[in-house]
């Protein structure tokens, strides 16, 4: 993980940076909006259901299953095909993420082994670990140089130390980077797109800043395009500053078009309250 300078709180560093502080101003303005809307007020857990399902098809969408919203609604088979396994990994990823917050903050690589577990559903005994020397990964849409399981395992206790021992950074910049350090590093010999994501969800929520999960990233990640998370994939991999903070303000978009969307949802169901 790259940081900004060598501070006790290097995702604090970042948050520092002009660009990140005016996403960050963004995210949170735009939170407020939809949290402030009335239909919040009188059913926020419809409104939570329906960014879940659409976070799962906008996280499946990244990881080459790109189906329509109503698809997945209607579908009860995830274990056909590959594109159905992928999705029915994403709805069982955005699902178990919730149930994770209060582990997520003493204990990260459990989670992050928990996650693998439900995305792969499988009894191979390369799930829910990290790789080891040897082992391949099975992400085809991220094309990054693969980094060896010693530099995964420093890197991810790294990561993990960091999340610990806490940090005064915005939910955004901390979420951030835990997205593209675990999308960096692969850590797992498959669905790490998914699992990423669905850290990024994580830490969203448990911050705080997204308490009832209605902001969904993965659906603006999802709408801005996979050539657009690539490209901003590289600038967090390059480790400058201007990278960095190119990746962070673009999940903070991504974060914003989540709340439209939920807002849009919101907007629907007071229509047909009237």
């Amino acid at each position: 993980m790259s940081t900004t300078g060598a501070t006790a709180d290097p995702l604090a560093a970042l948050g520092l940076l002009p660009s990140v502080a005016g996403s960050v101003e963004s995210v949170r303005k735009a939170v407020d909006r939809v949290y402030g809307h009335r239909i919040m007020r009188r059913r926020s857990n419809a409104i939570t259901s329906e960014a879940a399902l659409r976070a799962a098809r906008g996280s499946a969408a990244l990881s080459g299953a790109d189906w329509a919203l109503e698809e997945v609604r209607r579908r009860t088979d995830f274990g056909a095909e590959a594109e159905a396994r992928v999705v029915g990994a994403s709805l069982r990823l955005t699902a178990e993420a919730g149930q994770l917050l209060s582990i997520w903050r003493q204990s990260p690589l459990r989670v992050l082994a928990r996650l693998h577990l439900v995305a792969a559903a499988s009894q191979d005994e390369r799930v829910g670990r990290p790789r080891q020397a040897g082992e391949t990964v099975e992400e085809p849409l991220v094309e990054l140089p693969l980094p060896d399981a010693r530099e995964v395992s420093g890197r991810l206790e790294g990561l993990a130390d960091l999340i610990i021992a806490g940090t005064s950074a915005p939910a955004l910049v901390t979420a951030a980077v835990v997205h593209g350090e675990l999308l960096a590093l692969r850590p797992f010999v498959s669905h790490n797109g998914l699992i990423a994501r669905a850290a990024e969800r994580i830490v969203l929520i448990g911050s705080g800043l997204d308490p009832k999960a209605v902001c969904p990233a993965e659906v603006g990640h999802a709408e801005l395009g996979r050539a657009s998370y690539l490209a901003a994939l590289d600038g967090y991999v390059s480790g400058t500053p201007e990278g960095m903070a190119a990746w962070i303000a673009h999940c903070g978009r991504a974060v914003e078009l989540g709340v439209r969307e939920s807002t849009a949802v919101c907007e629907a169901l007071q229509r047909g309250a009237a």
